[in-house]
């Protein structure tokens, strides 16, 4: 995906999850984030968009911590994660395509890095805000999810902290069935590392993901719906991902 596309992305989650939030309620529980309410969620949310917006806008080129989360609720507060929301957005679309700022993931530049994280972590939470709700969350569009599994496995957990490990060499396979890409999560003592391809690679996997990219997209990060997806082979390798994989 290009960087105006993350940013479309972005823009559009983060609607979806105001509208979400606001239908639940902010007392409403988060199915897919145990112990967390609408409230709660919102609160994160904003805090995130608000702290990625500084190094946009401010050009850091060191890490800075988070601010507080905000302690408004009810109507106050979804206006307040509407306005942090809506700012980077606006920040983004604005930014020079040679921005410098801080990063913490491989990208091809700051501004790409940061359209493409905060589409992710917004889409993923547009999720949580849906699970609140009868209907359950909304799917994710194939290139988004497609994108988001190849942040997830080939950045964020090709990084020394990935807990997803094997003491013995083992290889998880994730097919997306409607966008035809493969990545072969090859696991052991050492962090995964991963491949992407498209097609049947020839090598056989000790386990295998299957399904649309937009469900496994939400399967990795631990959301529902998991019963969209196909496991094969060793299911172990599946419940070690569920009980290691969580980002911090």
């Amino acid at each position: 995906m290009k960087i105006a596309e993350h940013i479309e992305a972005l823009d559009g989650a983060g609607l979806d999850l105001a509208e979400a939030a606001a239908a639940a309620g902010p007392d409403a529980e988060v199915p897919a984030c145990p112990g967390w309410r609408i409230r709660d969620l919102l609160r994160h949310v904003t805090t995130v968009h608000r702290w990625a917006t500084a190094f946009v806008t401010e050009g850091h080129t060191a890490h800075r911590p988070e601010g507080g989360e905000p302690a408004l609720d009810g109507d106050a507060l979804l206006a307040h994660y509407r306005e942090g929301h809506a700012a980077l957005v606006s920040a983004l679309r604005a930014a020079p395509e040679e921005l410098e700022c801080w990063t913490f993931l491989p990208a091809p530049s700051p501004l790409a890095f940061w359209a493409r994280r905060q589409a992710h972590e917004t889409t993923v939470h547009r999720a949580d805000a849906e699970s609140a709700l009868p209907a359950g969350p909304g799917p994710v569009a194939p290139a988004v999810g497609a994108d988001g599994i190849d942040e997830l496995l080939g950045a964020f957990h090709a990084r020394s902290r990935s807990r997803v490990r094997t003491p013995e060499p083992r290889t998880l396979r994730v097919r997306a069935t409607d966008t035809g890409d493969v990545w072969t999560v090859r696991l052991s003592a050492d962090a995964p590392r991963t491949e992407r391809t498209t097609g049947s690679p020839a090598a056989p996997a000790d386990a295998e993901l299957s399904g649309p990219a937009g469900s496994l997209y939400l399967t990795l990060w631990n959301r529902p719906p998991e019963d969209a997806v196909t496991v094969t082979g060793d299911a172990s390798l599946v419940r070690l991902w569920r009980e290691r994989s969580a980002i911090g």
